[in-house]
């Protein structure tokens, strides 16, 4: 038994210093590698398990990486030549406006290789009574390619009828494609529905197999439509009923969308084109795909910027976007995100706005979707920024589900990021950046009329509650990151 026990302990020893020489190296923040090191200690075997699903960095990608940026440069940049050729000229003469777009575009375009489409007819589709009618005629006009890829794509009596569209425009010749996260579709879509779209002659894939165990947290969560690569759709909505009748428990189901006509629907095309190589090994990369030559301006030249972040980016390019338009701001910030959850850099930005008397107002959605641990992890960091002099706003009126942030009346962003470290670090997200006064003011009016729903958040109230119920939030705020 003493050698035993003598065995156990240098086992133990040697797996603390191996671990800790490895979470060393990755030369995470302290406060990271401390918690990860007190995980692996604590819980040996579940520690590693939990770390193998949710906490690897960038270098655990480093060969999907390199796949992603050889797609990129070597097959969509020449395909999107035409507004390459004038990035120099449309940038010098954007970033003349003001201060606060020259850093923006400059941040946007190095940390994700951004390109800066100008050439667009861009159009804020608040909630699905306007999305989904838009996005049917759209896709009925269809002559060669459907793209739709979503988080969610659920089998209901709405997406029933997107079925026949989908099926009548296959049997047309039209090359119908279709990308969905297994996770997120896993209680909404059934194999039923996939096999008669694919007997039909759609080609339908998930982005990532579940059976991959060790990247089954890390979900793609954008959702892009793009139709003959000239029309696109991006934003926080994905495709289900429960957006038009707002779903179990709730009465309505508020979000936000985008309408891009012109060079931006290029762009979001390139990005689908990308994943779905990566799912389906079926290379898209040609002229039939970017018919850029077609997408002269429609009523106006509206400077768009796509962006896109992952768990294999090299920078953490939505959250520094973020960052930078919080920092930014003069007068003020309005953002809106179903979660909560904020690193230290976002919760930072947040709290010197605001002491900075920048009006800095957050809407939240006042019901959970489901999992209370984001709500209640969320109490904690809301009460923390509240200190600071923000304001928070809770929505319920049904469920916000919408992610926008638009700074002094001058530039916003419409996405599928949620402010959560999930977001930010774990999740495959896209937002599009638009650079519009109209485009600024008329979210942010749709900001103001949604606070005639909202409840604004109490903090002594918070301070006063049930010292159990606020211990249970402080808990809930250790599992940040896996929320």
């Amino acid at each position: 038994m003493s050698h035993l026990g003598t065995i156990l302990t240098a086992s133990l020893a040697l797996y603390a210093f191996v671990t800790a020489v490895f979470l060393i190296s990755e030369n995470r923040r302290p406060q990271s590698t401390l918690a990860w090191m007190l995980a692996f200690f604590v819980a040996p075997g579940i520690g590693v398990l939990i770390y193998l699903l949710f906490g690897r960095n960038r270098k655990a990608f480093s060969k999907q990486s390199k796949l992603l940026r050889q797609d990129l440069e070597a097959n969509a940049r020449p395909l999107l030549s035409p507004v390459l050729s004038r990035q120099d000229k449309e940038i010098a003469r954007l970033e003349g406006e003001s201060a606060s777009r020259r850093r923006l575009m400059k941040l946007v375009r190095d940390n994700s290789d951004s390109v800066l489409t100008t050439r667009n007819h861009v159009r804020i589709q608040q909630d699905a009574t306007t999305f989904y009618p838009s996005l049917i005629e759209d896709m009925k006009t269809a002559r060669r390619s459907i793209h739709l890829q979503y988080f969610i794509w659920g089998a209901d009596r709405f997406t029933k009828r997107l079925k026949e569209i989908l099926i009548a425009k296959a049997i047309e010749g039209v090359e119908v494609r279709l990308l969905y996260d297994p996770l997120g579709s896993y209680f909404h879509l059934n194999r039923a529905y996939i096999r008669e779209l694919q007997a039909a002659g759609v080609k339908m894939a998930p982005t990532s197999p579940l059976y991959r165990l060790h990247t089954i947290s890390y979900r793609n969560h954008r959702k892009i439509t793009v139709i003959d690569g000239t029309i696109g759709y991006t934003g926080g909505m994905n495709i289900g009923k429960e957006h038009l009748d707002g779903g179990r428990g709730f009465e309505s189901w508020r979000d936000t969308q985008l309408r891009i006509v012109g060079e931006g629907a290029g762009v979001l095309q390139a990005v689908f084109i990308v994943d779905w190589h990566n799912a389906a090994r079926e290379n898209l990369f040609s002229d039939a795909y970017f018919p850029m030559d077609a997408t002269e301006p429609a009523d106006n030249d509206m400077p768009v910027q796509i962006l896109t972040s992952g768990p294999d980016s090299r920078w953490a390019a939505i959250r520094q976007l973020y960052a930078s338009m919080i920092t930014t701001a003069q007068r003020h910030v309005f953002l809106q995100s179903p979660y909560f959850i904020p690193d230290a850099t976002i919760a930072e930005a947040l709290r010197t706005a605001a002491l900075a008397g920048v009006d800095v107002r957050v809407m939240l959605s006042a019901q959970p979707s489901g999992n209370r641990l984001p709500d209640w992890a969320g109490n904690t960091y809301i009460a923390d920024i509240v200190a600071a002099g923000v304001r928070v706003f809770l929505y319920r009126k049904g469920y916000l589900h919408a992610k926008t942030i638009s700074i002094d009346s001058e530039i916003c962003s419409i996405g599928s990021a949620n402010i959560d470290i999930r977001s930010f670090s774990i999740n495959y997200e896209l937002n599009a950046v638009l650079y519009s006064k109209r485009l600024a003011t008329e979210l942010e009016q749709d900001f103001e009329r949604d606070l005639a729903h909202c409840t604004e958040f109490d903090a002594a109230e918070y301070e006063n509650r049930n010292v159990v119920a606020r211990f249970r939030d402080s808990v809930a705020r250790l599992l940040s990151p896996l929320l």
